[in-house]
């Protein structure tokens, strides 16, 4: 850890955060919600589809997280922790009152439990945000069972620093900067800023437990950053698909005035800034963890997830068919490069090739610890991979039944039995 980042985060005591909690609690009872409705009727019809999939997931969202808090409350390594986590549990119920008011006053939709209303939003969950909200609700389960230090390092790094942290507040911040400048729904506005210095505290929670628990030399270090790898490995896959609006149709976010390029540049930033404060910065990870470049900038991340994105490369693997353009294979392979292990070489070259019956051949070579992906046919591969562009795709997803998909012969892999054999240490 930087000494700037270390001196930041002794600056910043759990005490100091419970303090902040106290003195900035709100009621989500008392916000006027009178003029909203106006407000509401006044937007276009795009604007009012595109704030139902917006606000369902943060509704969604809230009401999850409320329920899967308890087990960090009794997983805390300290006191101190447990109680600001307490803190933050009612924060979250808070949340969604004030969410399940919205949904019922404002937009009329629902009814008069909570359960009612939030049956609302779930039309609106795509793929890449179920995938995250599944793995949070396995995450409070296992850690029930498992109380150690590393599984509680996996589970803020779930809860804080990328459902609250990565998804969340992105969304907050262009939703905030909209409504605050067009003063249409006040009460809305009102409660969505109370709403965003709420989570402000909880990500400063999540990156000060982690600065302790990730600091190199600290007791368990090794054990919990490799932990918190582990997890980031099961999920990233799944966070580009959580921006994907209905249909593809980029007129969800454009109707009020950012992209989802913007969305997403604003996400790697924050993240770029938050672990680099923990003192684990994203290029200090190990290989085979990111599936993008972290030398590059925010803005060219972003193009390149949204390329894909829009192309069906990443994403929802049930809606739209990959295309297969020579940018997107060439994007596809450069993921491939960083998620494969070089050491899965064992000293000597190791050549995957691809050969697909819709879409241009790509090879990939592991040689003295360094991995590169090109186009065309290799002289001598250890392994073919024979399969569709699309079928190939979907082998990829984080839920796909890989194994299922060779016995059906959708994936063929050819070569000596101990090289296909490898593929498993290749691609873990």
């Amino acid at each position: 850890m930087s000494v700037a980042s270390q001196r930041l985060m002794d600056n910043i005591t759990y005490e100091d955060l419970y303090h902040r909690w106290e003195q900035g609690n709100w009621s989500a009872i008392d916000i006027d919600f009178s003029r909203d409705r106006v407000g509401w009727e006044g937007l276009s019809d795009i604007q009012r589809r595109s704030a139902m999939w917006i606000y369902s997931m943060f509704y969604y969202g809230e009401d999850r997280v409320a329920d899967t808090l308890a087990p960090y409350v009794t997983a805390a390594p300290t006191e101190e922790m447990s109680y600001f986590l307490a803190t933050q549990q009612v924060d979250e119920v808070r949340h969604s009152v004030f969410f399940h008011r919205f949904f019922k006053e404002v937009i009329g939709v629902g009814g008069d439990s909570i359960e009612q209303t939030l049956s609302s939003t779930l039309p609106q969950l795509n793929w890449g945000y179920r995938g995250i909200f599944d793995r949070l609700d396995r995450m409070a389960a296992e850690l029930t069972k498992d109380r150690s230090v590393p599984k509680f390092a996996q589970a803020i790094t779930l809860y804080h620093l990328i459902v609250e942290g990565s998804l969340a507040q992105p969304g907050q911040h262009f939703i905030e900067d909209f409504f605050a400048s067009e003063e249409t729904m006040p009460g809305f506005n009102e409660g969505m800023s109370n709403v965003s210095r709420d989570e402000q505290r909880h990500i400063g929670f999540g990156v000060k437990v982690l600065s302790e628990l990730l600091e190199e030399g600290a007791p368990g270090w090794e054990e919990n950053r490799a932990a918190v790898i582990d997890l980031l490995k099961e999920v990233l896959p799944y966070m580009p698909g959580v921006f994907s609006p209905p249909g593809l149709d980029r007129s969800y976010t454009e109707c009020y005035g950012f992209s989802i390029e913007d969305i997403l540049a604003f996400g790697f930033k924050l993240v770029r800034q938050r672990w680099r404060t923990i003192g684990y910065p994203i290029e200090e990870m190990p290989p085979g963890v990111l599936p993008f470049d972290p030398d590059k900038s925010e803005q060219e991340i972003a193009a390149e997830q949204v390329k894909m994105l829009m192309g069906g490369v990443v994403g929802n693997p049930g809606g739209k068919a990959p295309e297969a353009s020579p940018e997107l294979q060439r994007l596809h392979f450069d993921i491939l490069t960083r998620v494969a292990n070089p050491g899965a070489a064992n000293g000597s070259p190791f050549v995957l090739q691809w050969r697909f019956t819709d879409a241009e051949p790509w090879h990939l070579v592991l040689d003295n610890g360094s991995t590169r992906a090109e186009a065309g046919e290799a002289p001598s591969p250890n392994v073919t991979i024979e399969a569709s562009w699309a079928d190939w795709i979907a082998s990829g997803k984080p839920d796909a039944d890989r194994l299922k998909m060779i016995v059906q012969r959708r994936i063929r892999p050819r070569g000596k039995v101990r090289d296909i054999a490898r593929l498993r240490k290749v691609f873990g």
